[in-house]
C-alpha cells in the first residue's frame, strides 16, 4: 500500500469512529431517559358558564388544574341568553354550561351531547333585615316592595316567571336584569326590597340578604347542562372536562356549594 493510500485509509477510519459516538447521542436525545416521565402537553380550555356558577366553578376550576397538569382552565361567566349569542357568534371556547336546558337544546347544531351536572331552586332573597318581614311568594305582590327580577330571557327570569304565574301572583318588579347576579346585587345594594334568585347564590351574599325558602310545590327546578363545542380546537380535551363535571371530585364540590345533586 503507497504512503498517500494508507494516510486516506487511516483517515476515514478515524472520521468513522468519531461519528459513531456522535449518532448514538442524537438519538439519546430524542427519547427521554428510561423512567422519566413525560412532560404534560399545555392547554388552554375557555369554558362559557352560567353566572350562577362563578364561585363553585372557580373552586372547580382549581382543582381541575390541580389534578390534570398542564392544563389551564379559564371561564367566561354570563347570562345563559349571552353565552348562546357568543357562541352563535363563533366565540374562541370550548365547552359551555348553562343554568337551563331550553338554551343548550337551542344550540344542538353548535354543541355535543349535554348532559345534566347539577340542579338548583330559587328563593326570595328579602333586604338586609327583611324589614317588610317577607315570608312566602305572594307577599312580593306588595306594590310597596321594590322586587326586582331577572329577564324573561334569562333562565332565572323564566323560572321566576314560571313560578308566579302558577301561583297566580301579579309582581310588577321595578327592573328586569340580565343575569341572577345583578338581581342578587340590587338587594344587596339596598336597591331593590326582594328579589327571586337561585338558593346558591343567595347562600354566598351571607347577612347582606335574608333568605326565604319556597316550598317545594311552588318552586321550580333549574338543570344544568353541560357540553363541549363542536368550534372547539381543543376537542378531546374539552370532552374530558365535561366528563369531569360528573365525577365524584366535581360533584362533592358542586354540592358543598349548596347544588342539588343532578
Amino acid at each position: 500500500m503507497s504512503p498517500i493510500t494508507f494516510r486516506r485509509t487511516a483517515a476515514a477510519a478515524l472520521t468513522a469512529a468519531l461519528l459513531v459516538p456522535l449518532a448514538a447521542c442524537g438519538k439519546n436525545e430524542d427519547k427521554p431517559a428510561a423512567g422519566a416521565k413525560a412532560t404534560p402537553k399545555a392547554v388552554n380550555l375557555t369554558v362559557l358558564a352560567a353566572s350562577s356558577l362563578t364561585d363553585v366553578f372557580k373552586a372547580a376550576g382549581a382543582e381541575y388544574e390541580k389534578t390534570h397538569p398542564g392544563t389551564k382552565v379559564t371561564f367566561s361567566f354570563a347570562g345563559s341568553q349571552e353565552l348562546a349569542a357568543q357562541v352563535k357568534q363563533g366565540a374562541p371556547a370550548d365547552a359551555l354550561v348553562t343554568a337551563d336546558t331550553k338554551t343548550m337544546d337551542g344550540l344542538k347544531t353548535e354543541t355535543g351531547d349535554a348532559t345534566i351536572i347539577a340542579k338548583n331552586r330559587l328563593v326570595i332573597a328579602a333586604g338586609k333585615a327583611n324589614p317588610f318581614k317577607i315570608d312566602e311568594l305572594k307577599d312580593l305582590a306588595d306594590t310597596k316592595i321594590k322586587v326586582v327580577l331577572a329577564a324573561p330571557e334569562v333562565p332565572v327570569g323564566r323560572y321566576s316567571k314560571q313560578i308566579l304565574d302558577a301561583q297566580k301572583i301579579e309582581v310588577k318588579p321595578v327592573s328586569q336584569e340580565p343575569n341572577v347576579r345583578a338581581v342578587l346585587s340590587k338587594v344587596e345594594l339596598g336597591e331593590a326590597d326582594a328579589g327571586l334568585v337561585y338558593k346558591t347564590d343567595s347562600a354566598k351574599s351571607g347577612d347582606k340578604v335574608v333568605t326565604v325558602e319556597i316550598p317545594d310545590d311552588q318552586n321550580a327546578v333549574a338543570s344544568y347542562p353541560a357540553a363541549t363545542l363542536k368550534q372547539s380546537k381543543n376537542a378531546e380535551d374539552a370532552a374530558v372536562f365535561v366528563t369531569w363535571l360528573s365525577s365524584p371530585e366535581a360533584q362533592k364540590i358542586l354540592q358543598d356549594a349548596g347544588f342539588q345533586k343532578a
